[in-house]
């Protein structure tokens, strides 16, 4: 029998998640011990987050160079080496990988990593290779995958993904993307601007789904200006190789049609790590989004929790996180921990493109459509968007009985500028409650506060009668 090692938690997964409750269950002065597969750091650092945003920044800089001539500068065509490129992303890569996230790193806060498979062996116990663990709580964040669709040929053809894409030494040539979610939009726009052909396929009638529709239809506009190849209404039969191409056909619209490039890049959606963890043998309740949690992300076997993509619920870094200590802290802290919080989110395009609470429909629908006004702040009339020479996008605020509900943006920054809508969603605010913050000009949250003073306005004219006038 396997001496046992005992712990106060153990996290298996050191993604997102897991590094967030390793840390702050290492501030408690608890024993802790955290099990990667993999590689630590989890989609975030490796195929996701960090190197998606590395290209994006390096496809901005091709872009403004091609566009100069808006800043007074004469307009150049780059030269692009796709492979400088990746290596650029892999550097930024590694350096994040040496200075945080290692398991040296989290060793010197007192916890212990082990690499390797984890497998429960009860409510309470855990097996690493041939070392079984016990701990009072067992922590899930083993995230989740690309979603690979059953589509006639794919697999026999190849494809990449979001966890591929950036193993290879440089762009490929041509690039057709199956799905139009966050990860294919993001990676479409960026390969354009790079100078390799980009098709979007989706099966809807629109880009981005969860998002403002309003919002969406502009920055759609500006990718089609862009250059990227948006098809929409499409349904995708086979893929095929023909001359050396990988080609997907299918309908658009119920008329046949094909799309052939050198890859094929998968953005259909993702699915949960479950397998092999024991899930099934302890009875831990798995549904098809994931492991089913409760509002303070414990399972139905009261010592296992599970947050981030594992459960389903919001498939972000920043949920993942949030959910993680507060998983923490119900195991550890007396009262409850909720892990049901208001979660923003931002797609990273140029421009980006931030959403919290609910869009103008959603409003619609859960209130009496008297109750909910919608404010607008374009941005062609934003000083600071004028002399950025980034008119193209708008800040839409949404209230219901005068209190924030929902906010969108299609921005410069606009996942930075949403956070304070989201206080005060999260706050139960009226959006005039933000006229009384001074805010920083010249800047585009400015632009909240000119709202905040619309709304105001509108009430101090209701009692305009009682202004002391001139007799």
């Amino acid at each position: 029998m396997p001496l046992i090692r005992r712990y106060d938690l153990i996290i298996i997964g050191m993604g997102s998640g897991g590094l967030v409750a390793a840390e702050f269950a290492a501030t408690l002065d608890l024993k802790v011990c955290a099990v990667e597969r993999h590689r630590i750091g989890g989609d975030c650092l490796w195929t996701g987050c960090v190197p998606s945003k590395a290209l994006l920044a390096s496809a901005k800089a091709a872009h403004t160079m091609r566009h100069a001539d808006r800043y007074g500068i004469e307009p150049v065509e780059p030269t692009i080496d796709t492979a400088r490129v990746w290596t650029r992303i892999k550097a930024i890569q590694q350096q994040i990988a040496d200075a945080e996230d290692n398991a040296e790193h989290y060793r010197a806060m007192g916890c212990e990593v082990l690499l390797g498979d984890a497998t429960l062996t009860s409510p309470k116990t855990v097996m690493v290779g041939d070392e079984l663990l016990e701990a009072r709580f067992v922590l899930l964040a083993t995230g989740s995958r690309p979603v690979v669709p059953p589509i006639e040929g794919l697999a026999e053809a190849g494809f990449l993904s979001s966890e591929t894409v950036f193993e290879a030494d440089r762009a490929p040539s041509s690039a057709v993307f199956i799905g139009a979610g966050p990860i294919s939009i993001e990676l479409a726009q960026a390969f354009a601007r790079l100078g390799v052909p980009a098709t979007v396929l989706e099966q809807g009638d629109r880009i981005l789904p969860r998002d403002e529709p309003e919002l969406v239809a502009r920055l759609q506009e500006r990718l089609l200006a862009e250059g990227v190849d948006l098809q929409l209404g499409v349904g995708i039969e086979r893929v095929a190789l023909e001359d050396g191409q990988k080609v997907v056909h299918g309908t658009r619209h119920g008329t046949p049609g094909r799309w052939a490039a050198a890859e094929i890049v998968l953005g259909a959606g993702r699915r949960p790590n479950i397998e092999d963890l024991g899930l099934e043998a302890l009875g831990v309740e798995v549904a098809p989004r994931g492991v089913v949690v409760d509002d303070r992300s414990r399972t139905n076997v009261p010592s296992v929790y599970a947050v981030g993509d594992l459960t389903g619920r919001h498939l972000f870094t920043h949920a993942a996180g949030y959910q993680a200590a507060q998983a923490v802290r119900d195991m550890f802290f007396p009262g409850k921990g909720r892990a049901d919080a208001l979660v923003p989110w931002c797609t990273f395009t140029d421009p980006e493109l931030a959403h919290v609470g609910m869009t103008i429909a959603e409003a619609r629908e859960r209130h009496d459509p008297d109750d909910v006004q919608v404010f607008r702040a374009p941005l062609d009339h934003s000083d600071r968007a004028r002399a950025d020479g980034a008119e193209a996008g708008e800040i839409v605020i949404v209230t219901a009985k005068r209190r924030v509900v929902g906010a969108h943006a299609l921005a410069p920054a606009a996942g930075e500028l949403v956070h304070e809508l989201a206080l005060a969603i999260h706050e139960e605010l009226r959006l005039s409650d933000l006229a009384s913050m001074i805010h920083v000009y010249p800047t585009l949250s400015i632009e909240t506060q000119k709202l905040a003073k619309d709304a105001a306005y509108e009430t101090a004219e209701k009692y305009s009668w009682l202004v002391r006038r001139t007799k």
